[in-house]
């Protein structure tokens, strides 16, 4: 990668410069500090004041496991150098981390393809709308992608050529998936990717009868796996020593150990959830807010009886704004109703809407435009933005795909392949359908597009 930057060092500066160019226009335009952002940045300042990995709670800093330790971590380093609750440095800090990751999915591109294919890459990436939103956004997306891509480089650089390296790359593979993993407990999805990957690749070299490969794949296996999930014993015996839960990631539902979850609601709302406006208007509405029964789509009802039982069920909710655990049992009988009336329906066919919708819905969530985008009701400026983030991302998604399949096959197209499907199939199985859990996906994603208009890779 050095002699490509030497080559090219106008193009990939002025192509850097550009990306940075996006990145501020964004950060002074829609800079996102959300209410997750403020759950993380309250447990990093009670890290640094207390030494309590807590949350505070009624003037009581109360120790949890809500969130996993990792971008807590990223925050008090930075709030302990540049002040408490200083999100715009974060903010900068993530822009040039993000711009790390352009460097690191063009040299991905230059191993699997040729030095025309990364140059392609890195302006994809760099001038990426999505990756430079979330970079001004305080969440844990711009890290996750910097990690995931990380370990993808160092994945594809050991297979590319086994033969001629030790297992180092691997260590350094399997700790940047535990920096991925100690984010968010999806970055494990990774792990899974490429620990199934060499698995397969050691079963193959066994029935080849080549024992010098089985041996150097299974090795790399445990490895990594070692590596990679090494950082999460403290983390769990923590949990276990202080909150006396086993909770070797963090819960699903981001709820204290004594907290009541709502699991017949949310088995509810898989029975019809498949968009975000839905997840916007509805489940993030629960507790607290009213529910409009008028923004239920008409999936969410098989019968007028149904429609009317549901209709009840909401206005009970609604009269309390809060799921008790009574209620709680009658939309889990609705759910099981639902579910056995069509089976094929909750465990396949709203599970491929809702990955449909998170990879080709724009991504604007983070942005002023209204959710319910195709209704045209918000303001012109917003609309027109909605509309261009969705042109854009399709053409990301149409690239790749048409680079995916292009006749020429490339190096580790499998193991890509299976990252894409196997995040997407988890995804698909959650009740909310986010847009910017794909963004994880989209180094791959631009790895192959640039195939597309890098005709000799």
């Amino acid at each position: 990668m050095r002699t490509l930057l030497r080559s090219h060092l106008r193009f990939f500066l002025l192509a850097a410069l550009s990306g940075l160019a996006l990145r501020l226009l964004f950060l002074f335009a829609f800079p996102a500090i959300t209410a997750d952002s403020f759950i993380y940045g309250d447990i990093a300042k009670n890290w640094l004041r207390h030494g309590v990995y807590g949350v505070t709670d009624g003037g009581m800093v109360t120790p949890t496991y809500i969130r996993l330790p990792g971008y807590p971590a990223f925050l008090a380093v930075v709030f302990s150098i540049f002040g408490m609750e200083h999100y715009r440095a974060v903010l900068v800090i993530q822009i040039l981390i993000d711009l790390a990751s352009c460097f690191l999915i063009a040299d991905m591109a230059r191993r699997l393809f040729s030095d025309r294919a990364a140059k392609v890459a890195f302006l994809i990436a760099a001038l990426c709308p999505f990756f430079a939103n979330y970079a001004a956004a305080a969440l844990t997306e711009t890290l996750e992608i910097f990690f995931t891509t990380l370990a993808l480089n160092f994945a594809i650089c050991e297979l590319s050529d086994w033969q001629n390296r030790g297992l180092r790359g691997w260590v350094w593979c399997g700790l940047s998936l535990a920096c991925a993993i100690l984010l968010r407990p999806d970055g494990g999805l990774l792990l899974a990717a490429i620990g199934g990957y060499l698995a397969v690749l050691t079963i193959i070299s066994l029935v080849r009868k080549t024992p010098a490969s089985s041996s150097y794949y299974l090795r790399a296996a445990l490895l990594v796996a070692s590596v990679a999930l090494a950082p999460l014993i403290p983390w769990s015996l923590r949990n276990v020593h202080t909150l006396h839960r086993f909770e070797p990631l963090a819960p699903r539902y981001a709820n204290a150990p004594d907290e009541f979850v709502p699991l017949g609601f949310n088995r509810w709302v898989r029975t019809w959830m498949v968009d975000y406006a839905s997840v916007e208007e509805l489940y993030w509405a629960v507790p607290g807010n009213s529910l409009d029964a008028s923004k239920l789509p008409s999936r969410a009802f098989d019968s007028a009886a149904e429609q009317d039982e549901t209709e009840q069920l909401l206005d009970d909710y609604n009269d309390q704004l809060h799921v008790t655990p009574e209620l709680d049992v009658r939309f889990a009988k609705l759910a099981s109703d639902r579910i056995h009336t069509s089976p094929v329906r909750y465990y396949l066919w709203l599970p491929l809407a809702r990955i449909t919708d998170m990879w080709l819905r724009p991504r604007t969530e983070i942005l002023p435009s209204d959710s319910r985008w195709w209704e045209f009701d918000d303001d012109p400026k917003w609309s027109v933005l909605a509309v261009g983030s969705g042109l854009v991302n399709l053409l990301f998604v149409g690239t790749a795909v048409a680079g995916l399949g292009k006749r020429r096959s490339f190096p580790l197209w499998g193991f890509l392949l299976a990252f894409l499907i196997l995040r997407s199939a988890f995804l698909g199985s959650l009740e909310n359908p986010e847009t910017r859990y794909t963004l994880e996906c989209y180094p791959v994603v631009i790895l192959l597009s640039c195939r597309v208009f890098s005709p000799k890779s």
